[in-house]
């Protein structure tokens, strides 16, 4: 197969790919938030567990009062929502009335836990007795689960309000790579294909472990410890992947 050929073929591949890649991002994005969720809700059970077995499931709540007030304190503006304070506590009002209340969940768990209670004081050790036993021991973990998930939907509208920090990043990245790009391409310098390969590795990981290290912190934390600094390294990573690119896009 002659050169020409060749080239055509593996545009057309990587045609294929980018098409694929765009149809699949929705699902992809879908998997990383419920693996996001599952890993937030796991820590916060271990944590109950080993670290602050104390205050059992009140740490969770606590954090998803925190989170509230710092979002009312330090997001008072946003080009995306007028009143992000107001905004989240709808957000977690609507979330608790769906999840827990219109779903029946809320009233299957107290009926359960009045159940449970019943039959584990029982004088004979039937299966009712061993069944209240197993979710005296397991219900603060239901609750402490119910906390973490809504504040889950809070930081996920924290991460919702920030997008245009790393878009406008990204933008500021990609029109300053291009610039250097144009100015060696000018001057005759070289051009390092492992950089641009090792650079558009790292984009997609900048992009990606932000959210879920924000959203699986098992503590509170100002959101821009965490977002700031990843924005600034997404936009040199973009900056350094445009500069050292070889082909016009």
């Amino acid at each position: 197969m002659s050169d020409p050929a060749v080239a055509a073929q593996r545009q057309q591949q990587r045609q294929q790919g980018l098409i694929a890649g765009l149809v699949t991002l929705p699902f992809r994005f879908f998997g990383v938030l419920c693996g996001a969720l599952l890993l937030c809700i796991l820590i916060e059970c271990v944590g109950m567990h080993f670290f602050w077995p104390e205050q059992g499931w009140r740490h969770a709540q606590g954090m998803l009062h925190h989170e509230l007030d710092q979002l009312s304190t330090h997001f008072t503006r946003s080009a995306l929502v007028q009143e992000p304070g107001r905004t989240a506590l709808r957000l977690v009002a609507q979330g608790y009335d769906w999840l827990f209340v219109r779903s029946g969940l809320l009233d299957w768990i107290r009926d359960a836990s009045t159940q449970a209670s019943a039959g584990s004081h029982r004088p004979t050790k039937d299966f009712r007795h061993y069944i209240g036993l197993v979710y005296v021991n397991v219900e603060s973990y239901l609750i402490a689960s119910a906390y973490t998930t809504l504040v889950f939907l809070v930081r996920l509208l924290v991460l919702c309000l920030t997008l245009p920090l790393f878009l406008m990043a990204a933008f500021v990245g990609l029109v300053d790579g291009l610039v250097r790009r144009d100015i060696r391409r000018f001057g005759a310098g070289r051009e390092s294909g492992f950089i641009y390969h090792r650079a558009r590795a790292s984009l997609i990981p900048l992009a990606v472990l932000p959210w879920v290290t924000y959203l699986a912190l098992p503590v509170s934390v100002n959101p821009l410890l965490i977002l700031l600094p990843s924005a600034t390294l997404l936009g040199v990573a973009v900056c350094i992947a445009a500069a050292t690119f070889k082909k016009y896009l």
